[in-house]
């Protein structure tokens, strides 16, 4: 029971990602760039997506979602992270800890639900087009939406109940830049090998079952772009799929190092490197693959810059 009460009542004490390199300040400057810049670009992809009527379609509609995840899982960690180097303090509170492990987790299960059914969406889009606008009407869109966020809670509210449940009442140093289930629990006092199994089983149903969904459509759609006669329509389908194949190698590598490959296999530093790439790099680099290579989410940002600079004209004018 003292156990317990101490986890409850202590802090966690972070271990800084700056802390491991000598030129700390280059590389905060750098995650703080990267930061402001993928915040900046997921609000522009939203702002276009809700503005344009031509992108009030369900690709866009579930793309919209993907951003709203990108904008979420840095928001997390590196505020945090950013303070504590400034602050020359890394201490976490146990409520702050709880906090980022049930939103992590959530917008983590989320996003690959979700990812799956961008993929499905493609695929009926490319096989059978004449039923889309049936098989993915707005209130199929909704549900899809729905049961990825409601996965997502459901996960995060086990995992972050259990791993707290532990008492932790040796070391109080997370050897991460943020609370992740795997850092937190080797400073359990408790034996974890059980939560640990169950977790890997999980972590391989969470990931498996999405991707296998998405190499089945991403085959059908690969069919069916192959037999296309229009060089037109064929370059269209690659740029638009290759764009959230992108994305999903992205996502998927990092989640399958992290919660498929044996943690004996990767050290500390490794972790916090892939933590960093999918929490920070992947949603700034998302919405730069979206737009760089999506025509209409170009024309768009183009159709919005036109609007801005015609607008004070127009005003000098009358």
């Amino acid at each position: 029971m003292g156990g317990v009460n101490q986890s409850v009542t202590s802090d966690f004490l972070l271990v800084g990602l700056f802390s491991r390199s000598g030129s700390s300040q280059l590389l905060f400057s750098l995650v703080a760039a990267m930061f402001i810049l993928g915040l900046l670009g997921n609000a522009v992809l939203l702002f276009l997506i809700y503005m344009d009527s031509r992108l009030h379609t369900p690709m866009y509609f579930l793309l919209s979602q993907l951003s709203l995840f990108d904008v979420g899982f840095p928001l997390v960690t590196i505020p945090k992270m950013a303070s504590d180097f400034l602050q020359v303090e890394s201490s976490i509170t146990f409520g702050g800890c709880a906090a980022q492990i049930f939103f992590l987790t959530l917008m983590g299960v989320a996003e690959g639900i979700l990812l799956a059914l961008m993929s499905y969406d493609r695929y009926v889009a490319v096989c059978h087009p004449l039923q889309y606008p049936v098989l993915m009407r707005r209130q199929v869109c909704l549900l899809m939406v729905g049961c990825s966020w409601m996965a997502g809670v459901l996960n995060a509210s086990i995992q972050t109940s259990v791993t707290l449940h532990f008492p932790y009442c040796t070391s109080r140093i997370v050897d991460h830049f943020f609370c992740e289930v795997p850092a937190l629990l080797k400073l359990s006092c408790a034996d974890t090998s059980a939560y640990e199994l169950a977790l890997s089983i999980s972590g391989v149903l969470i990931l498996v079952l999405p991707l296998s969904l998405i190499a089945t459509s991403y085959g059908h759609v690969l069919g069916a772009v192959l037999r296309m006669r229009s060089e037109e329509a064929r370059r269209k389908a690659f740029t638009t799929c290759s764009s959230h194949i992108t994305v999903v190698g992205f996502f998927y590598g990092a989640a399958v190092f992290m919660y498929m490959v044996p943690g004996a296999y990767h050290s500390p530093q490794q972790d916090n490197v892939v933590s960093l790439f999918y929490s920070l790099i992947t949603p700034m680099l998302n919405p730069l693959i979206y737009s760089l290579r999506n025509r209409e989410v170009r024309m768009a940002l183009v159709k919005v810059i036109h609007r801005a600079v015609l607008r004070p004209h127009r005003g000098l004018l009358v």
